[in-house]
C-alpha cells in the first residue's frame, strides 16, 4: 500500500546538524543564506568560536541576516581553569539567553545557534535550557542546532537531523585547520 502524503504548510521546524564531519556550520550558514534569499530574517549566534572565521563578515553583509558578535574568546574547553570555566559559562549562558530573548523579541523567522551542542556538553549552556526554549518556541520560528553528539531529548525534539560522517580529513595526516576552508 502507498504511504499517504501529508499535504500541510509546515513551519516553525527544528534542525541538527551534527556527526563528526567537516560541514555542520557550511550546512547551517547555507540554510541561513537560502531563507535570507526568499525574504526571512535569520539570527545567528555562534559559541566556542572568535569571529575571525571567513563565514562572519560575509555574512554580516547579507541583507536579512544577523550575526551576533562573539567578543570573548576562552580557547579549548579542556585548557581552561576552574575560574575560566565558570567565566565562559557565565558568558555563554548570557549569550543563548540574550540571543533567544532578541529572536523572540524581534519576530526572526530562524535562528542558528551554532556549536550548540558543544556549549551544552560541557555545561556552558544547561541542556534543559535549551531544551525548554527549543520547545516552548515562537510557533514559525525555524531553529538551527549544530555540533556534535546531540543528546536523545533534544534530537526527540528535531524534526530534522542530519549527521555528517568524516570518512577523510586532511587533519588525520596532521595537517592544520585551513584559512578560507575550516575557518
Amino acid at each position: 500500500m502507498a504511504e499517504e502524503k501529508v499535504n500541510q504548510d509546515v513551519t516553525g521546524c527544528v534542525h541538527i546538524y551534527c556527526g563528526d564531519g567537516k560541514g555542520k556550520t557550511t550546512a547551517a550558514v547555507g540554510l541561513a543564506v537560502r531563507a535570507a534569499g526568499r525574504g526571512k530574517r535569520v539570527l545567528i549566534a555562534r559559541f566556542l568560536k572568535t569571529d575571525d572565521s571567513g563565514e562572519v563578515a560575509v555574512l554580516s553583509a547579507v541583507p536579512g541576516i544577523r550575526v551576533k558578535p562573539c567578543r570573548k574568546s576562552f580557547g579549548f574547553f579542556a585548557r581552561l581553569t576552574a575560574e575560566e570555566r565558570e567565566e565562559a559559562r557565565e558568558y555563554y549562558g548570557k549569550l543563548f539567553d540574550d540571543t533567544w530573548e532578541e529572536a523572540v523579541k524581534d519576530g526572526f523567522d530562524m535562528l542558528v545557534l551554532d556549536e550548540i551542542m558543544a556549549a551544552c556538553r560541557y555545561g556552558l549552556v544547561p541542556k534543559e535550557r535549551l531544551e525548554e526554549e527549543v520547545r516552548n518556541r515562537p510557533r514559525g520560528l525555524e531553529v538551527v542546532l549544530t555540533g556534535r553528539e546531540p543528546w536523545q531529548e533534544v534530537t526527540e525534539l528535531a524534526d530534522y537531523v542530519s549527521e555528517i560522517c568524516k570518512r577523510k580529513h586532511p587533519f588525520d595526516l596532521g595537517a592544520r585547520a585551513r584559512e578560507g576552508i575550516e575557518w
